[in-house]
């Protein structure tokens, strides 16, 4: 059983996405452009780029958790245990060492104490942001593709989070970190310097013109001169990407274009061009524009050249389970999970379609994988939700609700979490560990008086806190 005070740190650190994040107090419509991705191929790829530079830093890359935004927006911040990224950034780079030069510069940020300031990024973490969410279950939301498209771009799952607009002065420091923790990793800082200069245009454009994320991180050509001279003199400014890094480079940016932007991707990687990143972002382009007979032909031909591919067949899964064919899905996502074991976002894929067929050795193989996804990732909502909808299935009321409850919890619902706990407690036999842990998030989840009376009657609190 996971104890509460792990499960609230985790929360804590998946919904607090550090003050430094330029996200403004909006409209339910302005929002709704932003979403968490979760995504298992891009995640490793971004931590490829950036856990060099938290080693220099001093920071292990195994307690930083990479947040990937779904937004527009060139942005980019870091926080206690959180790097955030958004795509509009990474579809910007030309290069890794572009991206590598921003995630040094927003580690310099964190480094200078930049953005912790005011107390700000502790409040921005009360709220919750957004359930997390993936590229791998984006479509599988109760089996509707539009439902999920709804539940990602829900702003009720968006908190109001405080940003820092910070001064020229603190930009200067962050750059000259920045560029110091590149050279103690043994990277160049030259893609930081030439990522700022591909932008020194908007130094003369209103405020309402420019990217928000040079409004809060104001530029200035004295500032990019100095940056680049300061590189420039750096032993290691030569250095190149290496070959597989720059194709990681474009395999990142390729299957974000299919995703986020399939009907320009069809036209900006032509039939013509047969390059991987090209033909994976069509077969991608033409899964999101509902045509999947021709994403399953071009993922065939890519499985073929490559048949150890965890993303290639947990794409072809994908693909099948949203078009209701859940039985061939199965498969798919079997030999993702065997090839890639220790991925939770795959084992609950597969999880969600052993549930969803009508079988009930499937559904309870799907409850034991997404248990497995939920020892590595005890807050992923989507997991809980899941297994809510598997144990409702299997007649396992008690531990339905507290499914239910865990779901909420991970989202930062506490009005629900704790409702759902309360069921959960009435069907679970007293004093196993999930009556406690439905206990525990009651406990955690502001009970009302008439609760704790209860909990106090019955001598729960007493035994909760043993």
């Amino acid at each position: 059983m996971v104890s509460t005070a792990r499960s609230i740190s985790r929360i804590a650190l998946a919904v607090t996405l550090s003050a430094s994040l330029v996200l403004r107090a909006a409209p339910a419509a302005a929002q709704q452009g932003e979403s968490l991705i979760r995504d298992t191929e891009i995640e490793q790829i971004l931590h490829d780029d950036a856990d060099p530079i938290f080693r220099a830093a001093g920071i292990d890359p195994k307690t930083v958790q990479i947040a990937l935004i779904g937004s527009k927006e060139l942005n980019a911040f870091a926080g206690p245990g959180v790097m955030g990224v958004n795509t509009g950034l990474i579809l910007q780079t030309k290069n890794p060492n572009e991206l590598q030069g921003v995630i040094a510069h927003e580690v310099g940020h964190l480094a200078a104490g930049h953005s912790a300031r005011s107390g700000e990024m502790q409040h921005a973490g009360m709220v919750p942001f957004i359930l997390t969410m993936g590229l791998g279950v984006l479509a599988a939301i109760a089996g509707s593709g539009q439902a999920a498209a709804g539940l990602v771009g829900s702003a009720g799952y968006f908190g109001t989070l405080g940003a820092i607009g910070y001064s020229r002065e603190q930009e200067s420091r962050a750059d000259q970190a920045g560029a110091t923790l590149l050279e103690k990793a043994g990277l160049s800082g030259r893609g930081l310097a030439e990522f700022f200069d591909n932008f020194r245009y908007q130094e003369v454009f209103a405020e309402a013109r420019r990217y928000r994320y040079f409004v809060d991180h104001p530029l200035s050509s004295d500032r990019i001169d100095a940056l680049q001279s300061r590189v420039a003199a750096q032993p290691h400014y030569k250095e190149v990407d290496g070959p597989e890094a720059i194709a990681e480079h474009e395999i990142m940016k390729a299957k974000l274009d299919g995703f986020i932007n399939p009907q320009v991707s069809i036209v900006k990687y032509a039939e013509t061009d047969k390059a991987y990143p090209a033909r994976y972002a069509r077969a991608i382009a033409y899964y999101q524009m509902r045509e999947p007979d021709k994403a399953l032909k071009l993922i065939d031909a890519l499985i073929e050249e490559q048949p150890d591919n965890p993303y290639l067949w947990e794409l072809k899964g994908q693909v099948l389970f949203e078009f209701g064919r859940a039985k061939e899905a199965e498969a798919p996502q079997r030999k993702s999970v065997a090839l890639k074991p220790d991925a939770p976002l795959l084992r609950v894929n597969l999880g969600q379609t052993l549930i969803a067929l009508d079988d009930k050795a499937k559904v309870d193989e799907g409850v034991a994988e997404l248990r497995k996804a939920l020892l590595k990732e005890g807050d992923n909502a989507v997991a809980w939700r899941l297994l809510a909808e598997a144990y409702d299935k299997r007649g396992d009321d008690g531990l339905a609700r507290l499914a239910t409850a865990e779901y909420n919890f991970s989202i930062g619902d506490a009005t629900q979490a704790r409702i759902f706990a309360m069921r959960a407690r009435e069907k679970l036999a007293k004093d196993t560990p999930e009556w406690r842990r439905a206990t525990d998030i009651v406990l955690t989840s502001k009970p009302s008086k008439d609760d704790l009376k209860d909990l106090a009657r019955e001598g729960s609190i007493t035994s909760a806190r043993h």
